[in-house]
């Protein structure tokens, strides 16, 4: 056979086999989150994909990678932006420094009950949409953690008592708290939390309940502060690329379960907020709520930290500021 018969019978086999190929060929996405399998906003993650499975006919299948095991937390949203992974859950906050209204959420007491929160989601949702359209990249759905408490070695009445004490900073936010109080802030993610704690690495922070019971930091620091000041939000993103690729119909089976994530995953976190407050109590730890010096204290902080917010977001931040206001 010569040459060129024989690339012509190649080619036409190649052709023939492709034409073999289900009509429905499966996608594969991997979607990477930095959170345990045990945290609820992973296991609404597995639940999300199982769902996608279901709504799309088996046409896209998502693996997710968690507990920072493909990427961590801070590296998901530049991997999601550049293709490395089609979807991944962020923390809103950990992106401050890039863009002002990242951090909307995690600015103490601006928003600090679960019915707050979703309206200053709503407030904010249009432009978190529109930024990350322009970053390539899409918003499947998002959702609150438990409200923020200080985790501490001892109790603690006044934001006095913090200054000097290692605070763990896990974003922009976090760290400005730190300054504000006095205290000496160290970035740490929670996949290393336990490590740093046991080593002395931490000695306060502020986070949820979940995430305290998540990293046993009842075997470390034995107080928890309940102020409730303010509750952050994960988002699972996509890339818009991946996206559309998919065709019409999977692509509405992939929202559809988004929207499902997303209503469930706020229902869940507010159900387990007292539920996490409740495991932290059994394994030893004092869960009390602050004393007035301590609110005042940190309302105050939280004053000063939404002020330096609107500074640098500009017009474009306060226009949602005044949208939840007006909302509420």
């Amino acid at each position: 056979m010569s040459l060129t018969r024989r690339t012509v019978a190649t080619v036409a086999a190649l052709c023939l086999g492709a034409l073999a190929l289900p009509a429905s060929a499966q996608t594969k996405w991997d979607l990477p989150s930095a959170y345990p399998a045990s945290n609820f906003h992973t296991e609404n993650l597995a639940q999300f994909a199982k769902d996608v499975d279901q709504d799309t006919g088996g046409k896209l299948k998502i693996q997710v990678h968690d507990n920072a095991a493909l990427f961590k937390a801070p590296e998901i949203k530049r991997a999601v932006q550049g293709g490395q992974a089609q979807a991944g859950e962020i923390l809103l906050v950990n992106f401050q420094n890039e863009w002002p209204m990242w951090g909307l959420d995690g600015i103490p007491f601006l928003a600090t009950s679960y019915a707050e929160a979703f309206k200053l989601y709503q407030a904010s949702k249009p432009v978190l949409e529109k930024k990350l359209g322009e970053q390539g990249m899409m918003l499947l759905y998002a959702v609150a953690w438990p409200p923020q408490g200080i985790f501490t070695k001892k109790k603690i009445d006044s934001a006095a008592d913090l200054k000097g004490i290692k605070w763990r900073a896990y974003s922009p936010a976090t760290a400005r708290i730190a300054e504000l109080v006095g205290a000496q802030p160290v970035t740490v993610q929670q996949a290393e939390l336990s490590q740093a704690m046991a080593t002395g690495v931490v000695e306060s922070y502020m986070s949820s309940g979940s995430t305290g019971y998540d990293t046993k930091t009842y075997e470390h620091l034995k107080f928890f502060a309940d102020t409730q000041a303010w509750l952050p939000k994960n988002a699972v993103i996509a890339n818009k690329k991946a996206f559309d690729a998919l065709d019409k119909a999977t692509q509405a089976g992939l929202l559809k379960a988004a929207a499902e994530a997303e209503k469930r995953g706020w229902a869940t976190s507010e159900k387990k907020t007292n539920e996490y407050l409740d495991l932290l109590r059994k394994n030893g730890m004092t869960v009390y709520a602050p004393s007035a010096q301590l609110q005042s204290d940190m309302h105050k902080v939280g004053d000063t930290m939404l002020k330096e917010w609107l500074d640098k977001a500009g017009p474009e931040g306060k226009s949602v500021v005044d949208a939840y206001r007006a909302g509420k």
